[in-house]
């Protein structure tokens, strides 16, 4: 065999992929296309990705062991959501936290033109961002966040490339907080009457000033609820 031959060869066995399938018939890391579809054809819902490294197709594999996270007394629960004003090309977070027995709520605004282009997404982002960050500080050990825009998990767990830098930096925040925090994520309907979804989502409209006065800014990011005779 020809040297050209053997070094074509040998590029084609480095750029070999890893398979890794997170719902199928076998879920694990296989190296060849047949082998990885032999796992997932004909399986309802599959669920598979491949990758150039075996680390990264590890990472995306063990992401799904927090789902199966149990809560208990000491687990923070956020319901994040996001709003954007095409007027002002601002977005906003609005967040719910429920924490031993207490709700707090949170909203932030903000006008960064690089993030702006991606709209409510970004407000989503940063809302779960910001529950990752409040539960570390509070030095919680779980979080299970609730969220109604599918990004915020698939960006986390692999199952969607992050492309824009905002999707990369929210990966890259992911991968920090999950070494010191388990988080499981639980998507909802958006505006199908989940009370505190409906409350994030009011919650990042009044951030941005086009809220129903049911919240008042208190300090920083901190809100507070105007209780009316519906509660």
């Amino acid at each position: 065999m020809k040297k050209q031959d053997k070094n074509h060869l040998g590029e084609i066995k480095m750029k070999r992929k890893y398979y890794a399938v997170k719902k199928g018939k076998k879920p694990g890391i296989y190296r060849s296309w047949e082998e990885c579809r032999a796992q997932v054809s004909g399986f309802s819902g599959a669920c598979y990705k491949s990758f150039l490294s075996e680390e990264e197709a590890l990472a995306f594999l063990q992401d799904d062991e927090n789902q199966e996270m149990e809560s208990d007394e000491n687990t923070m629960t956020a319901y994040v959501d996001g709003s954007f004003d095409k007027n002002k090309k601002a977005f906003s977070y609005g967040m719910v936290i429920l924490f031993q027995g207490k709700e707090t709520y949170f909203a932030e605004k903000y006008t960064d033109p690089a993030l702006a282009s991606m709209r409510n997404v970004a407000g989503e982002i940063m809302g779960a961002q910001a529950a990752m960050s409040y539960a570390v500080k509070q030095g919680c050990k779980k979080l299970m966040i609730y969220y109604d825009y599918e990004g915020i998990q698939k960006w986390c767990s692999g199952e969607w490339k992050a492309n824009k830098e905002g999707t990369k930096a929210y990966r890259a925040f992911y991968e920090e907080k999950k070494k010191v925090l388990q988080m499981k994520f639980i998507k909802v309907k958006g505006h199908s009457n989940d009370k505190y979804n409906d409350m994030a989502d009011m919650l990042a409209k009044s951030a941005l000033g086009i809220g129903d006065g049911s919240f008042l800014w208190k300090a920083g990011n901190q809100w507070v609820r105007q209780l009316t005779d519906k509660g």
